[in-house]
């Protein structure tokens, strides 16, 4: 389980440079679609932050449940 929640947090990291690579593109030619991947690119880094915050939470949740 807590490897697909690792993993998760990678996919929208990629999604994020990704986003950031289309922006720096097409921020000259098009503008429109630039903003619409800033919006992706905040979207993914916020999700990213979570879901790592989350992982931990569980992550210690798990552990202090097998020293008790």
């Amino acid at each position: 389980m807590i490897k697909i929640l690792r993993y998760a947090e990678y996919i929208y990291a990629i999604v994020a440079i990704f986003s950031f690579y289309r922006i720096f593109t097409d921020w000259n030619t098009d503008r429109e679609s630039a903003y619409l991947f800033v919006f992706f690119a905040i979207v993914s880094v916020g999700m990213f932050l979570f879901r790592r915050a989350y992982r931990k939470k569980f992550e210690q949740r798990q552990k202090d449940n097998e020293n008790q």
